[in-house]
C-alpha cells in the first residue's frame, strides 16, 4: 500500500504490512472508540484548513489518489471479523466496502470538520440525504421537532408531510427570531432537535445561534443547523451547534456539477449513524462517490477566496440597488433585522454572505425582471440553486419554496414576488452592473421601482 504523507494533524499512520495484516494488540480497541479521524477545533475556518492533514498521492502526487474501490480486501481471515465486529476501522487504515467508510470520501470529511470546526464528519450524495439522516437517527417514531418556519422547501416537506406519514416525527414550526417561542415549542423530554439555517433560504433571516444554543442545550435539545448559505462566513458549532449540515453542491463545489451533502458534527454522532444495526448512514445508503469527493477536496482550498468575492458584490450591488429605490433584502446593509446579529457572528473578511433579494412584490413583476436580466442583458441564469460562478435567479414562491403553501409562505416572509439572487463573480463587477442597470431601464413599468 501506498505510504501516507501528511501535515499538521496525523491520524492514520498505521499502515499494513504486504504479507500481514499489521496491528499492535495494545491499539485493537481504537476502532471501537471512534471508527472516524476526529480534528481539532480552530477559531478561524480559513486557519482550520491550512492546518488540515494533507492527504498526498500514492506516487508522491500533490493531489491523493482516488480510490474508486468498492470492496477491500485483507490477508488474514481473521481481520474481517475484527473489522465487522468494530475492533478494527478506518482510523487504523482498514476498510470493508464503500458504503461504510472509503479513503477518499473520508478525507473529503476531514476538509468538512475543520471547515466547520466539529470533531467529525461524514459527506453524503446530497443535502437532503445529510438533513434526512441526521433527524432520523436522533429521533424515533413519536419524537417531535422544533424548527425555523421559513426552511428550504425540501426540507420543510420532509418535516410537514414525510416525516409525520412514514415515521411519526411531528414539527413544531416556529418564528426563530422570536426566542420565546422557541422556548416555549420545546416540549423536554419529547422535542429531541431544535432544526434550522444558520441564513434563511430565500430570505436571509439571520440566526442567533448562540441564543438559540443556550435555549436548546437547557431543554435538552440537539442543536441542527444547516449552514448551506454561509460557509467560510458563520461557524455554527463555534457559536454553540451540536450538528452542522451542508448542501455540498452550493458554495463549497462552486461549479453546479455536482450534488452532495455533509454532516459536521460530534465524532461519538457521527459514528453512531454508521453503525451495523442502527446507523442512519449505513442503513439508508447515501453513499458519496469517491471520483466526487475528490473533486470537491480539490475545491474547498479556494472555497475562503471564493466567498469573499461572492460577498462583495453581493454587498455592492445591494447598496446601490437599494439606492435605486428596488426592495433589497441583504445582512450586509445596516437597515437589515440581523445586520448587528450578523457581525457579532461571522467570521471577519467574509462579509455578509453571497445572495440577496429583490422584493418585485408579484410573480409577473419578478418574472419579467429576471426575463430581462437572462435574455436581454445576461446579467445572470434563471435557474434554482447557488454558489455558482454565474449569477443565478429564481422566483422563491414559485420555485425552491413552493412546496409551502400560501399560508405557509406568508408566515415565512415569502412574497409572491421575491427574488433570490445567487451573485457570482465572472467578468468585472462594473460590467455586471452595466447589464443588471439595462435591464431595469428596459422594464417600462413605473411600478418596477418599489420606495423604500
Amino acid at each position: 500500500m501506498a505510504e501516507t504523507q501528511s501535515r499538521g494533524l496525523v491520524f492514520a499512520g498505521k499502515k499494513r504490512g504486504t504479507g500481514t495484516d499489521d496491528f499492535d494488540g495494545d491499539d485493537i480497541f481504537v476502532a471501537k472508540k471512534s471508527m472516524l479521524p476526529t480534528m481539532a477545533t480552530e477559531g478561524d475556518p480559513a486557519s482550520a484548513l491550512a492546518n488540515a492533514r494533507h492527504e498526498f498521492g500514492e506516487h508522491g502526487g500533490v493531489n491523493m489518489s482516488i480510490e474508486a474501490s468498492a470492496t477491500f480486501t485483507v490477508m488474514e481471515p481473521e481481520t474481517m471479523r475484527r473489522m465487522f465486529a468494530g475492533e478494527l476501522g478506518p482510523d487504523r487504515d482498514f476498510f470493508i466496502y464503500s458504503r461504510h467508510f472509503n479513503p477518499t470520501v473520508l478525507n473529503l470529511g476531514r476538509l468538512m470538520a475543520a471547515l466547520e470546526g466539529t470533531e467529525a464528519a461524514y459527506c453524503t450524495a446530497s443535502g437532503m440525504s445529510a438533513i434526512s439522516s441526521v433527524l432520523l437517527q436522533l429521533c424515533s417514531s413519536g419524537g417531535h421537532v422544533v424548527a425555523s418556519r421559513t426552511l428550504y422547501g425540501g426540507t420543510h416537506a420532509l418535516l410537514t408531510h414525510f416525516f409525520p406519514r412514514a415515521c411519526n416525527i411531528t414539527t413544531t414550526f416556529v418564528d426563530i427570531g422570536d426566542l420565546e417561542a422557541v422556548k416555549n415549542a420545546i416540549v423536554e423530554g419529547k422535542t429531541k432537535v431544535l432544526y434550522f439555517e444558520s441564513m434563511s433560504n430565500p430570505t436571509l433571516t439571520v440566526a442567533n445561534i448562540p441564543a438559540l444554543s443556550r435555549i436548546g442545550h437547557e431543554k435538552g435539545t440537539t442543536l441542527v443547523v444547516d449552514n448551506t448559505f454561509a460557509p467560510m462566513v458563520l461557524s455554527p458549532a463555534r457559536l454553540g451547534a451540536d450538528v452542522v449540515l451542508h448542501s455540498i453542491s452550493k458554495f463549497i463545489s462552486g461549479g453546479a456539477d455536482v450534488i452532495a451533502g455533509a454532516v459536521c458534527g460530534p465524532a461519538s454522532l457521527v459514528n453512531s449513524m454508521m453503525d451495523l444495526h442502527q446507523g442512519a448512514l449505513m442503513l439508508l445508503g447515501p453513499t458519496m462517490n469517491a471520483k466526487v469527493a475528490f473533486e470537491l477536496s480539490e475545491r474547498i482550498p479556494h472555497l475562503g477566496l471564493r466567498m469573499k468575492e461572492h460577498c462583495r458584490r453581493a454587498m455592492e450591488y445591494a447598496i446601490r440597488m437599494k439606492k435605486l429605490g428596488l426592495k433589497v433584502i441583504y445582512p450586509g446593509l445596516a437597515d437589515h433585522p440581523q445586520h448587528e446579529l450578523l457581525k457579532s457572528m461571522a467570521n471577519k473578511e467574509y462579509g455578509y454572505g453571497g445572495l440577496l433579494c429583490v422584493d418585485m412584490e408579484t410573480e409577473e413583476r419578478a418574472n419579467r425582471l429576471m426575463h430581462h436580466l437572462q435574455n436581454y442583458t445576461q446579467f445572470g441564469f434563471m435557474a434554482v440553486s447557488l454558489g455558482y460562478y454565474e449569477t443565478l435567479m429564481s422566483c422563491s414562491g414559485s420555485s425552491t419554496s413552493s412546496e409551502m403553501n400560501a399560508e405557509e409562505k406568508e408566515l415565512a416572509g415569502i412574497s409572491p414576488g421575491l427574488v433570490r439572487m445567487s451573485i457570482g463573480y465572472i467578468g468585472t463587477l462594473e460590467q455586471k452592473w452595466s447589464q443588471l442597470e439595462k435591464a431595469l431601464s428596459r422594464m417600462q413599468d413605473g411600478t418596477l421601482l418599489n420606495k423604500n
